[in-house]
């Protein structure tokens, strides 16, 4: 049986493409059914509750992360045996931090010696924090906090 990162991963292929509606408003379907996911029903940042509706989606009733819109109120109330030490892996979650509090977060498909390959929501072409969709992205791992790694 896969375990849950993959599936969740899984989730998060079927989105590529979803978007805003209207553009640029952090709402709409299905973005306020990722927010929803984590008790939010206002428009909102929306890429960890994107990432948490992917885990939601495959968790049985059982999710283990944090439910929260935050990147780093997810980073940091996380218990740390979930932190990845290493190359990260199919379904792990990146965590960037901006400063002042802002962050971004999705999950990754695969890594080579300089990037991650992901798939966020909240993003668009040009790798924005505070995009209009769920995309595949790259991203240097110079530029990642840290990884998440949810079984």
């Amino acid at each position: 049986m896969p375990i849950l990162r993959q599936l969740a991963f899984k989730s998060a292929i079927t989105q590529i493409g979803k978007s805003e509606n209207p553009l640029g408003s952090n709402w709409g379907v299905p973005v306020k059914d990722y927010l929803k996911s984590v008790g939010i029903d206002f428009p909102a940042s929306w890429c960890m509750a994107f990432v948490y509706w992917c885990f939601e989606q495959n968790a049985n009733g059982k999710n283990p992360l944090i439910k929260t819109g935050g990147v780093l109120a997810h980073w940091n109330k996380a218990d740390k045996k979930y932190r990845v030490v290493g190359e990260p892996q199919v379904g792990d979650i990146f965590i960037m931090d901006f400063g002042k509090g802002l962050g971004h977060t999705g999950i990754v498909e695969k890594t080579d010696e300089t990037f991650i390959y992901t798939i966020e929501g909240n993003s668009n072409d040009s790798g924005s924090r505070e995009g209009i969709m769920v995309c595949r992205k790259q991203r240097p791992k110079t530029k990642i906090k840290g990884y998440l790694r949810y079984d």
